[in-house]
Order: C-alpha cells, then sequence, then structure tokens
C-alpha cells in the first residue's frame, strides 16, 4: 500500500513544494502532469497577491510548458507584470534544479454588475449526473490520470469528445488551496480525452494552455466539450468548450507537438 500522503504536492514553505505520486504524468513515470502544476500556479497567486481593495476575477490564464517538468522538488515564484486598481497582469513560475520548467501569466479584471446583458453562444452538454462512467483515459499512465474520475455523455470517438471530470485528491497539503485553483488543475486533461490516435502509436504532448473564461466556475467538476484537429506537418490543436454544472464558462486552447511514437 502507498504511504504517499493523500494530495498532489507538499508545501515546505518559502514557495518550495514536494510533487507526490498522484502527480505522476502520462508520458513519462519521471515527470509530472502539467495539469495539477497549472493548478499550483494560480494557487500561488492567489495566495502571494490577494487584493481587498477591488474585486478582481480571472478572466485569462497562459501557460507555457517550457521542458520536462521532472518529479522533483519545486520552487515556485510569482511577481505583478502590470500592476492596476482595475486590470492587472500577474505572473507565476516553477523552477526544478535550477530551470524554469512552466510559467504563467494571468490577466485578473475588476468586476461588475453586468447580468442584463450576460449570454453566450456556446451549448451546453449535458451535466454530470447524466453522464456515465468512462473508461476512455485508461491508455493513459500515470499517477494523475489514475487519481480522476471520468465520465462521458456518449459519442466520444478520435478527435471529438464530451467528457466530465473530478478529482478528490487535495491539491496541495500544508496550505488551503481555492476550489479554482483545484478546479483549474484538471483542465488539461482536455488534450487526453480526444487524442486522434493511441498514445504508443502517436506521441501529441501539448507546449502550453490557455483559458479564458467569461465567469468564474463553481466545481468541483470540469466539463470539456473537446475537438482535436492535426495538420499535416507536425502541428495540432486541441480546443475545449468548458463547463461547469450550470453551463458554459469559457474556452481552452493546446497547442500541440505531433510525432509518431515507437509503435507508429
Amino acid at each position: 500500500m502507498s504511504t504517499e500522503p493523500r494530495h498532489y504536492f507538499t508545501a515546505l514553505g518559502e514557495g518550495r513544494y514536494r510533487p507526490t505520486e498522484h502527480v505522476q504524468g502520462a508520458w513519462s513515470p519521471d515527470e509530472q502532469h502539467v495539469a495539477p502544476v497549472i493548478g499550483l500556479l494560480l494557487h500561488a497567486l492567489e495566495l502571494n497577491h490577494p487584493r481587498t481593495d477591488a474585486e478582481l476575477a480571472w478572466a485569462r490564464l497562459s501557460v507555457d510548458i517550457l521542458g520536462f517538468i521532472r518529479r522533483e522538488e519545486m520552487q515556485v515564484r510569482t511577481r505583478v507584470l502590470r500592476p492596476g486598481r482595475t486590470i492587472e497582469l500577474l505572473e507565476a513560475s516553477v523552477e526544478i534544479g535550477g530551470r524554469d520548467a512552466v510559467r504563467m501569466t494571468a490577466w485578473r479584471l475588476v468586476t461588475q454588475d453586468t447580468a442584463a446583458v450576460a449570454a453566450t453562444e456556446h451549448e451546453s452538454v449535458p451535466g454530470p449526473d447524466e453522464a456515465e462512467p468512462w473508461a476512455g483515459m485508461e491508455h493513459w499512465d500515470g499517477g494523475f490520470i489514475r487519481s480522476g474520475e471520468f465520465r462521458s455523455v456518449g459519442g466520444a470517438r478520435p478527435g471529438r469528445a464530451r467528457t466530465w471530470v473530478r478529482s478528490t485528491v487535495p491539491l496541495v497539503g500544508g496550505e488551503d488551496a481555492s476550489p479554482l485553483a483545484s478546479w483549474v488543475g484538471l483542465l488539461d486533461t482536455a488534450n487526453g480525452t480526444a487524442g486522434r490516435a493511441e498514445p504508443g502509436e502517436w506521441l501529441y504532448p501539448n507546449v502550453d494552455l490557455t483559458l479564458h473564461l467569461h465567469r468564474l466556475p463553481q466545481g468541483p467538476w470540469v466539463g470539456l466539450d473537446t475537438r482535436v484537429s492535426w495538420g499535416p506537418t507536425g502541428v495540432g490543436l486541441t480546443s475545449s468548450v468548458v463547463h461547469d454544472e450550470q453551463g458554459p464558462v469559457g474556452t481552452l486552447a493546446q497547442a500541440l507537438t505531433v510525432r509518431p511514437g515507437t509503435s507508429g
């Protein structure tokens, strides 16, 4: 039986975090899955840059994956790139072994009452209570994928899927993470839900992730209405409309590098 803590990261103080086995990635046993790392970066921004003078909401999170994310102790650093009373841009980065591995920039905008004109053109998908347990992620290895509960609303095929995911594993041990940070820490599963080929035949990791929100989601379920396109020259795109149980909350995009695998 595993003696690992039942959370994704252990807080060590002064911005240092130790990953547990639950963050193990899908492409290599020695890497971290970037999904919980993204949640940790948002957690660090919320922890280090609270705002008490104005109510601000996250509008865009843009993440660049700068290289292999080794499953080792990490240093997380944050800073304000563009301060402002109603609009600000922040940055968070993860350093492992003296090298930046993941970087996030995030726009935060002042909130106000726009209920009279609120609307979206994105269609809702059936909620998780209407979805069935889904084994479509079992071809992926790693502790992170095993930590999630996946459901499908049916009709999943290569390049197209409508899925729900949640996790009962806390994001951080030793610090209180917000429900939003935990919710964001599941978004990167989108690329794995609708790959156009088996992972052993083709490799298609994403090099980034960008989330745009028109309202803040309510967890714990993340709904992903996902389409995947692969071009003829090794570049691909995973695009998702992202939902909570009340409906669409925004869009998600991931740029892919597509390459033949060991069995391709």
